[in-house]
């Protein structure tokens, strides 16, 4: 015996419970976005982007700072995802794909970033990044130890400089997706060590690294 079709009734909280889910998605996709131009929007701005009222926001939102810690959790997910997910035997090429990759993500990565310069957030976002960080810390000892990476500062030191100097410069970029992905990997093989001539090298035989954006 067949059980009955739910009635109408029964399905309203479902259809309500999925646009909750749906409007608060695009809450934390709108602030990812008006963030990243502006790290100080409004309530109001955020809300619009998304096609919200400000009341429809503090239905998911209690206020500012809980949906920026969304933001940074959001973002730090898919930072964290891509950095697991970046596996290659030369440690070079695993480092120039992570790249690249993160800056596919630019619009999320821009936003996080500009939180992180806040001194409300910083502790916050380095939490949240921790498999990232940990992942950057495993391939600067991996090409240290190898030769493939500069050798004149320990690994740690690498790493930190690595992970600024590509923040610094996913933030300021103003370039094309290809120019942009092939000016981070640049910057980033330069910090790690490699000259202009090893990373032309490098991306000869390694085409696919910026080929991913196309």
């Amino acid at each position: 015996m067949s059980s009955p079709a739910p009635s109408r009734r029964d399905q309203r909280p479902v259809a309500r419970r999925r646009d909750a889910t749906a409007n608060r998605a695009a809450l934390v996709e709108a602030a990812q976005a008006v963030l990243a131009v502006d790290p100080h929007a409004s309530l109001d701005a955020i809300a619009q982007a998304a096609g919200l009222s400000r009341r429809g926001l503090y239905g998911h939102f209690a206020d500012r700072e809980s949906l920026l810690r969304e933001v940074i959790a959001v973002g730090a997910g898919r930072f964290n995802a891509i950095a697991e997910e970046t596996v290659d035997p030369d440690p070079r090429v695993a480092l120039a794909r992570m790249a690249v990759q993160l800056w596919r993500e630019a619009s999320a990565v821009r936003a996080s970033a500009n939180i992180a310069l806040d001194d409300v957030h910083v502790h916050e976002t380095v939490r949240a990044l921790a498999p990232l960080r940990r992942r950057v810390r495993e391939l600067t000892s991996e090409g240290v130890a190898s030769g493939a990476f500069r050798g004149d500062v320990p690994p740690e030191l690498l790493a930190f400089l690595i992970e600024e100097t590509a923040r610094s410069t996913l933030r300021e970029l103003r370039l094309s997706t290809h120019d942009a992905s092939a000016a981070v990997v640049r910057v980033v093989l330069s910090i790690a060590g490699l000259s202009w001539r090893e990373q032309a090298e490098l991306l000869d035989l390694h085409p696919e690294i910026l080929a991913q954006d196309v």
